[in-house]
């Protein structure tokens, strides 16, 4: 079941309910791209609860989701989904 979380700006504080490790992959991605120059002006982070698991989805396509049992972030970049 899919659950609609919330939006909020590329760097912006992450909503208090997510996972620590959740919240520090977003700051990572995010500090990745500020590093590479990238223009994020206007993007935006996507939550979604998937079978009560966050998913945050990046405007270019980018997610960041929960491993419950391993309490660790899997980072899939753009460029690397199928």
């Amino acid at each position: 079941m899919i659950q609609l979380g919330t939006r909020w700006p590329v760097g912006d504080e992450t909503p208090e309910r997510l996972p620590q490790v959740v919240s520090d992959a977003v700051e990572e991605v995010e500090a990745a791209l500020a590093e590479a120059k990238t223009d994020t002006s206007g993007w935006n982070w996507t939550l979604t609860w998937l079978e009560g698991k966050p998913v945050c989805e990046l405007d270019d396509g980018t997610l960041v989701e929960y491993d419950a049992d391993e309490d660790q972030a899997i980072v899939t970049p753009y460029d690397e989904l199928d």
